[in-house]
């Protein structure tokens, strides 16, 4: 496995989510000081938590595989954050994250190694866990919504470092999708990725990335282009339309 696929997703664990979570308007600094604590704690955390269900002899390897395994834990925990984010302290925020690694590693495990299921890309272990996995602490540990948050707005420069954070994620996503492929299903990951990649200035930190999670299941089958290109469209244009009329944090009590 290439060094440089790691480092790829190594920097979307940093700098990608870590700078595009800066677009609420108080929470800037808190976004990408929290985004390294838990990162740089959750890779470690979870390539121990990796490695026992993962055994050889008694041992565990440590290896670019299994750094590159955490790294896709990690953007679990990143995404769940995404819900928390200005709501619970750092040290919830730390607790949360030891509790949530043990949990997504061990469904990881029964969904690949029990149901077979196919996720390369992560789209279902990584990114739909982690959202629902948030949606779930939002809603038991953070505060009730009664109305419009005054602090849940963006400022211009927000959205400035928040833009730099989607255009690294972006830039890396192909890296991700095909990070644990080999051979041709590498190759195959990496072009229907870039081919799904969609461009929408109207929400974009909403939406710009919806494509690549939207392929990652698949990312490694023979899909075609145009097929990768209409899933990417349709998630693009799902996600700009979720986000504009059907936002579920009221119905769900959510600030």
């Amino acid at each position: 496995m290439s060094t440089t696929v790691f480092q790829d997703v190594h920097g979307m664990m940093f700098i990608g989510f870590g700078f595009l979570m800066t677009f609420l308007k108080w929470y800037g600094f808190s976004s990408v000081g929290l985004n390294m604590m838990i990162a740089a704690l959750v890779i470690q955390w979870s390539m121990i938590i990796n490695g026992f269900f993962h055994l050889k002899h008694g041992k565990f390897y440590i290896e670019v595989q299994s750094m590159l395994s955490a790294d896709f834990a990690c953007a679990t925990v990143l995404i769940s954050f995404g819900a928390l984010l200005g709501r619970i302290s750092a040290l919830q925020c730390l607790a949360l994250a030891m509790i949530e690694i043990p949990i997504f590693v061990a469904n990881e495990y029964v969904g690949l190694n029990k149901f077979r299921a196919v996720d390369m890309g992560g789209s279902m272990f990584v990114h739909i866990f982690g959202a629902y996995f948030g949606i779930a602490a939002s809603r038991t540990m953070a505060k009730k919504a009664d109305g419009d948050n005054c602090n849940d707005g963006s400022r211009y420069h927000n959205d400035l470092f928040a833009m730099i954070g989607t255009i690294f994620l972006w830039l890396y996503w192909p890296s991700f999708n095909a990070g644990l492929a080999v051979g041709d299903d590498k190759h195959r990951a990496v072009i229907n990725t870039y081919l799904r990649a969609n461009w929408r200035w109207l929400h974009i930190q909403n939406a710009t990335l919806a494509g690549g999670v939207a392929v990652g299941t698949v990312s490694d089958m023979m899909i075609k282009p145009y097929g990768a290109v209409i899933i990417g469209s349709l998630a693009g244009v799902l996600s700009v339309f979720g986000y504009a009329f059907l936002a579920v944090s009221g119905k769900l009590k959510i600030d």
